[in-house]
């Protein structure tokens, strides 16, 4: 029997008098990687901060078939949006230190590498790229040696040429760690040739299953409202 790594029962979120979330059922196989796409405001963030129990919610998400707060320290995080003086003389070596102030440098450059960023180690963190800073970003979420990673809207800052790469650094950690991904995206093409699920949400689970057989025209304009261009990939 598949093992699921994570368990959602008729999640609610409210806000201001607005459902932001509206009963919602979904369970996700230890492993796999799952893409959450939808417009803007449709709950995809709320999503992630239910998970990680950062919100009030209504309804039961089992993490691992634990409270989230049970297992937070074997869950990776990376943040929509990551905010922090560039003026700071830290190097990339430095700020990973910060979050976990046990590590000793093989661990590091483990993580370093696992990210194809171990040659910027010394470089100071307000010289990179965006599409750099994500990949730290992810290393130092890698540090916990996590179960699960969470990924939210982390393709924002990286420009076309540099999202395959990305994809690739997240294929390797699912193959090579067994990692179970969880990302938020925007790029339905890209998701569509690398996610085993995809969940498509406007508040309620619009589609939910293997991106080829969840994604069609018809379930698009229902999510967006209007005709997309979507090129399927051949495989």
């Amino acid at each position: 029997m598949d093992q699921k790594i994570i368990k959602v029962e008729h999640l609610s979120v409210h806000y201001n008098g607005r459902t932001i979330l509206n009963d919602l059922n979904f369970s996700i196989k230890k492993g796999e990687i799952v893409a959450v796409v939808g417009p803007n405001g449709s709950g995809k963030t709320t999503l992630i901060h239910a998970i990680l129990g950062l919100i009030p919610y209504r309804g039961n998400i089992l993490v691992d078939q634990e409270p989230v707060q049970k297992v937070f320290g074997r869950i990776g995080y990376v943040p929509q949006r990551f905010v922090f003086d560039r003026t700071v003389p830290m190097t990339v070596g430095e700020f990973l230190k910060l979050a976990f102030k046990k590590i000793n440098q093989r661990q590091l450059r483990r993580v370093l590498l696992e990210v194809d960023m171990i040659a910027h180690e010394e470089a100071s963190i307000g010289t990179l790229s965006g599409g750099q800073l994500q990949r730290v970003l992810i290393a130092r979420a890698l540090l916990s040696n996590p179960t699960l990673l969470l990924l939210d809207e982390a393709m924002s800052e990286i420009d076309i040429a540099g999202e395959k790469s990305f994809y690739d650094i997240i294929k390797h950690l699912n193959r090579i760690h067994q990692t179970t991904v969880v990302m938020v995206s925007h790029e339905i093409n890209m998701v569509y040739k690398f996610a085993d699920q995809i969940i498509c949400l406007n508040h309620d689970i619009i589609c939910y299953g293997k991106p080829k057989d969840a994604i069609t025209k018809e379930v698009l304009e229902k999510l967006y409202g209007q005709e997309v261009k979507f090129q399927e990939h051949q495989h």
